[in-house]
């Protein structure tokens, strides 16, 4: 039996939504919209895949939201380095910015990678970072974060506290309950988290963001 090299090896992974029924998923990086405006190299299906550490971490948030009112919505999970080198590309390219008046409205598109919002290796790749926010289980409607998910800019570091009150007290109930949970915020997006105790710090994989990627 031929076994799969190092990076395309997802034995460790999971389908987020096997571990975690109520979960929504979005994939945004499966859709056109998202801050370049196609369909990113690597994403065959519009799921969330992780680590298994990081769904077992995932499965303790989503019960303490519950109880609160509260659903995991998933935004980008697990992410292929081929998706990486899209952004990669698309950065180098400039006359291409479409997106621009939606994703990054207040900075120049050269500056995305500098000021921390894309990176050209990213923890992503490893499984155990996670894109997300809350759904109102009372209203069925994605929670007010002050910002909308991928919006570059310092209204969406979560030290930003020029919104109102219940939007910041909105994101720190998030961001408690992934600490909680073993997972470090990053400063300069309120909805990414990178599970501290991570099986592959070392490591990136670039099998595609696909059911049958874990199910073979």
């Amino acid at each position: 039996m031929k076994h799969p090299s190092p990076e395309m090896d997802a034995s460790d992974f999971v389908l987020l939504g096997d571990f975690i029924p109520s979960v929504v998923q979005e994939i945004r990086y499966y859709s056109t919209y998202n801050f370049i405006g196609d369909r990113i190299d690597g994403y065959e299906e519009p799921v969330a895949l992780c680590t298994r550490e990081c769904a077992r971490a995932l499965k303790g948030v989503a019960a303490e939201l519950a109880a609160q009112g509260y659903r995991l919505k998933i935004f980008d999970a697990y992410r292929p380095t081929t998706a990486v080198k899209h952004f990669v590309l698309w950065g180098i390219e400039e006359t291409d910015q479409r997106m621009k008046e939606y994703f990054y409205p207040d900075i120049d598109k050269t500056d995305t990678f500098r000021l921390g919002y894309i990176a050209a290796r990213s923890a992503h790749s490893r499984g155990s970072a996670v894109d997300l926010t809350l759904l109102d289980m009372a209203t069925g409607r994605e929670v007010d974060m002050g910002s909308p998910f991928d919006l570059f800019g310092e209204v969406s570091h979560p030290s930003y506290t020029a919104i109102t009150d219940e939007q910041y007290q909105m994101r720190m109930l998030l961001q408690k309950a992934m600490v909680r949970s073993g997972f470090e915020p990053y400063e300069c997006e309120w909805w990414h988290f990178t599970l501290a105790d991570e099986p592959f710090p070392d490591r990136s994989f670039a099998f595609p963001v696909s059911s049958s990627s874990v199910r073979a």
